[in-house]
């Protein structure tokens, strides 16, 4: 199976052709998948979770960010107490439930920060990770390139199949000291998970006011677009689910980028009508 979807769902009006923000219902009707980033700034409550899935379909499905507690964010100089991090997971944890109990959690994304390396301390930190949140699909997105460097990134591979954990297929831009290569390779036989950035080299490492904005000013070429299909179609044979989400949205060239990814694929999706309005 091979879905698409992307970041947050307001900012794409073009998904129906218009110029004003979506609703999540509205998005709902034309991908079956969506990203959401607000988790890692705060743990959502349950009913807020509750409003998401009573506007959807009752096949959609969500992506969240993992707290930024969690991914270990902030945490470089001063280091974090076991009990906020025992904290976050279980608030997390409860967080998830109404999803998980209705098969609508594609997976917990945890995208580390560029300081997480590959060290001893952080192969133990992602053994903890899984401990702790037990029966979750995780995926993760390392944005150190240590962690694919010749001669070990084979090992990181194995180690996150042994985890049972997705590893997040990246496409941005890389320099020597910025961003991470684009290595396709599935590590769950559930999930293979593809987030594409845009290749924005100047927006991407410049650091200034205004970095936010730039960073994924970035609209994919039918080329790069035929390239992606071309990969989607190598990984979907090792695993039951290829997913690309695109985030090259500075410029709202997301939406329009994945209905041509659609289009290329020859893919489409059902149950993406009724709104589902009896969960609960």
């Amino acid at each position: 199976m091979i879905t698409i979807g992307l970041t947050t769902w307001s900012e794409h009006p073009s998904l129906l052709g218009g110029t004003d923000k979506l609703t999540l219902t509205e998005y709902s009707g034309v991908l079956p998948v969506v990203e959401v980033d607000t988790p890692f700034y705060g743990i959502p409550r349950v009913t807020t979770v509750a409003k998401w899935q009573k506007a959807v379909p009752a096949r959609f499905q969500f992506i969240l960010k993992a707290n930024q507690v969690m991914t270990l964010h902030n945490t470089q100089d001063e280091g974090l107490s076991m009990d906020a991090l025992k904290t976050a997971y279980r608030e997390y944890r409860a967080m998830l439930k109404p999803l998980i109990q209705h098969q609508q959690l594609k997976a917990v994304l945890f995208q580390f920060p560029p300081f997480f390396e590959r060290s001893n301390r952080n192969f133990h930190y992602l053994q903890r990770m899984v401990d702790w949140l037990p029966g979750v699909p995780i995926a993760v997105e390392f944005r150190n390139q240590s962690w694919y460097q010749p001669g070990v990134k084979d090992a990181v591979f194995d180690f996150l199949r042994d985890l049972g954990v997705a590893h997040v297929v990246v496409d941005e831009p890389h320099a020597l000291n910025d961003g991470v290569t684009f290595e396709p390779v599935v590590t769950s036989p559930k999930l293979a998970l593809l987030r594409l950035h845009g290749r924005n080299q100047k927006g991407w490492s410049n650091k200034g006011p205004d970095w936010r904005g730039q960073r994924t000013l970035y609209r994919y070429s039918d080329q790069e677009l035929n390239d992606f299909k071309t990969v989607v179609e190598q990984l979907a044979p090792q695993t039951e689910e290829v997913c690309v989400i695109f985030n090259n949205n500075s410029g709202g060239d997301a939406a329009d980028n994945a209905l041509q990814l659609k289009a290329l694929l020859g893919i489409s999706f059902g149950d993406l009508g009724p709104q589902q309005l009896d969960l609960f």
